[in-house]
């Protein structure tokens, strides 16, 4: 069973840049769609930006042009890079995995099955 764990997460000022991290346990996370969803107080949860077992990616509107997905598979680990930051990024930010085999599948959440314990990422103007 796949369990991740994210890090990377806190406070930042609008307009700077942090990168969060998800370690997967297990040795099939190459075979996994992984993705990056946040919620903030008082909404729902939403997708961030999610990449394919073969590379797919996808960005939520909102963040393309300043966050970066990326994966190693090699460490287990599925990156988000995000810079130019914004007080509307704050949010408690999860990553999930799941067996995906269609790309236009990844930005459901409940296409996933493994989901981290989130970190709080809080951007001040």
């Amino acid at each position: 069973q796949v369990q991740l764990v994210e890090s990377g997460g806190g406070l930042e000022q609008a307009g700077g840049s942090l990168r969060l991290s998800c370690v997967a346990s297990g040795r099939t996370f190459s075979s996994l769609a992984m993705g990056w969803f946040r919620q903030a107080p008082g909404k729902e949860r939403e997708v961030v930006a999610a990449i394919s077992r073969s590379g797919g990616i996808y960005y939520a509107d909102s963040v393309k042009g300043r966050f970066t997905i990326s994966r190693d598979n090699d460490k287990n680990t599925g990156y988000l890079q995000m810079k130019s930051l914004k007080p509307e990024d704050t949010a408690v930010y999860y990553c999930a995995a799941g067996v995906i085999l269609r790309d236009v599948e990844m930005t459901n959440s409940r296409a996933y099955d493994r989901w981290g314990q989130g970190t709080q990422v809080t951007v001040s103007s």
